[in-house]
């Protein structure tokens, strides 16, 4: 049963819909592990800061099972493409070992946005990206600080 590891994050009434969307993930995959919360600037447009975190489930279902779910959770919620207020948004980072390209697995943005990367390797630290072969902690400690500033959300509630 691979493990799924996910990054959440949302620029619209952060900590509320970020909120709203754990009950949904828990229904359908149970167990979640959750990183801490952390504050971003958006990249890639122009917007209001993002709270990022990633979430880490077992599971027995395909990959393509698992995106059908998770669009479905993105548009129950609310979420729309046509607009830089991202109510949420939820992208699979790992599934497993699993490497193929043409779904972007493992995701590039692991080793390219401390957003990703930090809270990943909070609660994987311990586990090897399957390209690189290097701990997620590693990556973590070598990944340049400067590159991207984030701040630890402490009055989220999760």
């Amino acid at each position: 049963m691979p493990t799924v590891f996910i990054s959440v994050g949302s620029n619209l009434l952060p900590s509320k819909n970020i909120s709203l969307v754990l009950k949904p993930l828990r229904d359908f995959f149970g167990e979640l592990t959750l990183s801490s919360v952390y504050e971003s600037e958006a990249v890639g447009f122009t917007g209001d800061h993002f709270y990022n975190l990633v979430i880490g489930f077992d599971t027995s279902l395909s990959f393509n099972r698992v995106i059908k779910k998770l669009k479905h959770i993105e548009t129950a919620q609310g979420r729309t493409r046509a607009t830089d207020q991202v109510i949420i948004d939820l992208d699979v980072l790992l599934y497993g070992d699993l490497i193929d390209k043409s779904r972007n697995l493992p995701r590039a943005d692991i080793i390219k946005n401390a957003f990703v990367l930090w809270p990943l390797a909070e609660i994987a630290a311990h586990l090897k990206h399957p390209i690189l072969n290097t701990y997620y902690g590693d990556l973590w400690k070598t990944y340049p600080k400067e590159k991207q500033r984030l701040r630890l959300v402490k009055n989220v509630i999760i």
